[in-house]
């Protein structure tokens, strides 16, 4: 990153101060939560100290008010430190940013104050047992009975379930497809709201997923985030931003790997030399180094169409949570080769980012999804 000459004082100062919370707080305890399965509630709400429970939300509603080209240096440096965690803070940020953007001021009253503080966690609840990629075909139901929503269906692979407090949750309230999907905010305690089991992942250990369970949850019309039929407009407004704060998050931890690839392969000797002075070993670093860098651009690309409402803005944020996913967990495999034998052992924290980064090639959409949507951007003037 200090390679980069495009970023103000400001945002140089924002990566900063990121970098330092990453080093202290979340890098020295990263294996030991992953190997724990700890999801460190108190970590979060030291980060929120700093800002970063309202990464996005504006500073009149308590947040900090920061555009999407600050927030991917935010996750970025997080990433660094811990790639599960940072990841978790996007999806919370992305939460956030939904109740900021389209909940009215009694709703912004309600529900900002204690996820800006990170007092009260939120999930984003889309992805259903039967409805993951076709996300307009979800079944879980708000059927209206009076001035309420009854709300009944299972929410799955939920970040932060049984944690969080506040779920922006997408149920059908009328036809099928996108456009009888609406938006609501449920909260933990309300009658009906259930939780599964942990999930035993592959990666993300630091941070529970767990189905959500609506059985006939009564919720208040008070309760719908925007207009009935909203939903999925909703839902997929957030997604842009949350894959640009994943795509920055596998950007973080893949400098991660390359910057402990550089210390070890500079510390280890064979053949009477350093590894690191080996040309065919050079070389591999170099093209991890690159492919970052190219990444990186584009991502910062996607998040400058982003804060500027640009019409290409979600193709590009597709383009940039595929490209920069695949890219990251590259070079985390890459690191890990490097490593060689000890890239396989659990205390160098190199196979915990290699496990953390798989999963975000799956995660805020498929990275066969992303490619949908970016030849159907390519191909809409042809129909």
């Amino acid at each position: 990153m200090s390679a980069v000459t495009t970023l103000t004082e400001d945002q140089l100062a924002l990566a900063d101060v990121t970098l330092d919370f990453a080093r202290e707080h979340l890098a020295p305890h990263a294996v030991a939560w992953d190997r724990d399965k700890h999801f460190p509630v108190d970590v979060l709400r030291r980060a929120a100290d700093l800002g970063l429970g309202g990464v996005y939300v504006r500073e009149e509603h308590g947040g900090s008010g920061l555009s999407r080209s600050d927030g991917v240096l935010v996750f970025e440096t997080l990433a660094t430190g811990c790639p599960s965690i940072a990841g978790y803070l996007s999806i919370h940020n992305m939460v956030a940013w939904m109740v900021d953007r389209y909940g009215d001021d009694v709703q912004r009253r309600r529900w900002l104050p204690g996820l800006c503080t990170a007092t009260a966690l939120g999930s984003y609840c889309l992805t259903e047992p039967g409805a993951g990629s076709d996300a307009g075909a979800l079944r879980t139901r708000a059927d209206r009975d009076g001035d309420h929503y009854v709300l009944t269906g299972v929410k799955q692979f939920i970040s932060g379930a049984g944690a969080a407090g506040i779920y922006v949750v997408m149920a059908r309230t009328g036809e099928a497809g996108p456009r009888g999907i609406s938006a609501f905010v449920v909260e933990r305690d309300d009658p009906g709201v259930s939780f599964g089991a942990n999930e035993q992942k592959m990666g993300w250990n630091a941070q529970p997923t767990r189905q959500v369970i609506l059985d006939g949850v009564r919720l208040a019309s008070d309760r719908r985030l925007g207009a009935e039929g909203d939903g999925f407009r909703i839902a997929m407004n957030g997604l842009n931003g949350g894959r640009l704060g994943i795509a920055a998050c596998s950007l973080g931890g893949a400098q991660s790997a390359l910057d402990r690839s550089l210390s070890y392969l500079a510390d280890r000797e064979a053949f009477g030399s350093r590894l690191l002075d080996a040309q065919a070993l050079q070389f591999r670093l170099a093209d991890m180094a690159t492919e970052l860098a190219a990444a990186r651009a584009l991502l910062r690309t996607a998040a400058q169409a982003l804060d500027a409402a640009d019409p290409k803005a979600a193709e590009l944020c597709a383009m940039a949570k595929r490209f920069a996913t695949d890219t990251g967990f590259a070079v985390a495999n890459e690191a890990l080769q490097l490593h060689g034998g000890y890239g396989y052992l659990s205390e160098y924290g190199i196979e915990k980012i290699v496990r953390d980064l798989r999963v975000h090639q799956i995660l805020e959409g498929t990275n066969e999804i992303m490619r949908v949507i970016v030849a159907r951007g390519l191909t809409e003037t042809l129909r």
